[in-house]
């Protein structure tokens, strides 16, 4: 059997690294809806690969498991999030006051829209029972990720606690997630923009 060039070996390696790439983010595009829409238990291996268009061994060739599936598309989500989030912060840049009620202003739409299916966070973190599934350390590093941002525009809005404050805008914002899944997108949700700007006044008012 003849040897094959240097050149022809590189060109099937891109050729094997761009099919699996590709594979990849089919799988990734597929649990993305499957798994925020129907949650993670109730998907099962053979419906991801049925919605990627590609093989068991594609599959566990980019994720060796069930599990790092999981845990990737919480990456992902976590990566979306913060997305969305500077998205925010930059199209109210300036006054960190009116940061914190576009944050919130911006989320009522997010929670109150047609289809949306709550936190994948909470969700996970509901489903997950094993305190030590990998997905779980994805949980809370988001939510101490949370925490931290909120506890900085808190700071810097110079308001009288901005521990406090975080804490409570995120409880507010916990609350309207569940809501939004219990009581539709007419629910309480709709009333998280104007709760939030009562919380942040209330700890801007003069000392």
């Amino acid at each position: 059997m003849a040897m094959r060039s240097k050149r022809e070996v590189s060109q099937g390696e891109r050729r094997a690294s761009m099919t699996a790439s590709a594979a990849r983010e089919r799988i990734m595009r597929a649990v993305d809806d499957l798994f925020y829409r129907e949650g993670v238990q109730a998907v099962g291996v053979d419906a991801v690969i049925a919605r990627a268009g590609v093989n068991k061994m594609s599959l566990y060739r980019n994720f060796g498991s069930k599990d790092q599936l999981i845990t990737a598309f919480l990456e992902d989500r976590n990566r979306q999030y913060w997305e969305w989030w500077d998205g925010v912060m930059e199209r109210h840049d300036g006054d960190p006051q009116r940061k914190l009620y576009g944050l919130f202003e911006e989320l009522q739409a997010r929670v109150t829209r047609k289809g949306y299916r709550g936190c994948p966070f909470v969700n996970l973190a509901a489903e997950l029972s094993d305190a030590k599934h990998p997905a779980r350390a994805v949980i809370t590093r988001n939510k101490q990720e949370l925490r931290r941002r909120l506890y900085e525009l808190a700071k810097a809005a110079a308001v009288k606690d901005p521990e406090a404050l975080a804490e409570s805008l995120i409880l507010l914002m916990e609350g309207a997630y569940a809501s939004s899944q219990t009581c539709g997108p007419a629910g309480p949700a709709n009333s998280l923009a104007r709760t939030a700007k009562a919380l942040i006044d209330a700890q801007c008012s003069p000392h």
